[in-house]
């Protein structure tokens, strides 16, 4: 029932070959995680290394989607690939930091900043804001 009161909407914008940027809309809980788990396994199915993970309107977070974050980290830095989460909600970024996912997965302002550190190649390193 919570699915019907929070839906998750997923876009996927491919911007490069190798790098998706994943707009995540609405609550991503429990109940919703697994529409972001099947989308970012489809795009490592199509040879996605780099993923961008805009948050800025998930409102709320549970351990469901942090774990999927922390899942697909794992499995993009093993391509090597990179996770990057940008502008999350104070509430997720909050959930982010108490976890200590912050310190793992990099967190960016804007895609831009994102795009950057893939550039980079920084796929592990903290950024501070």
């Amino acid at each position: 029932m919570s699915t019907a009161q929070h839906p998750l909407s997923v876009e996927v914008d491919v911007v490069r070959e190798d790098v998706a940027l994943v707009t995540v809309e609405g609550h991503l809980d429990l109940d919703t995680a697994n529409e972001l788990q099947a989308q970012l396994a489809n795009q490592l199915h199509h040879g996605r290394r780099h993923f961008l993970l805009d948050l800025s309107a998930v409102p709320f977070m549970d351990s469901s989607g942090m774990n999927i974050i922390l899942r697909v980290y794992h499995e993009a830095r093993v391509l090597p690939g990179s996770v990057h989460v940008i502008a999350p909600t104070p509430a997720v970024r909050r959930v982010l930091d108490l976890t200590g996912v912050s310190l793992t997965v990099p967190i960016s302002r804007d895609v831009g900043d994102a795009l950057a550190l893939v550039d980079r190649g920084e796929d592990g390193m903290h950024q501070d804001d």
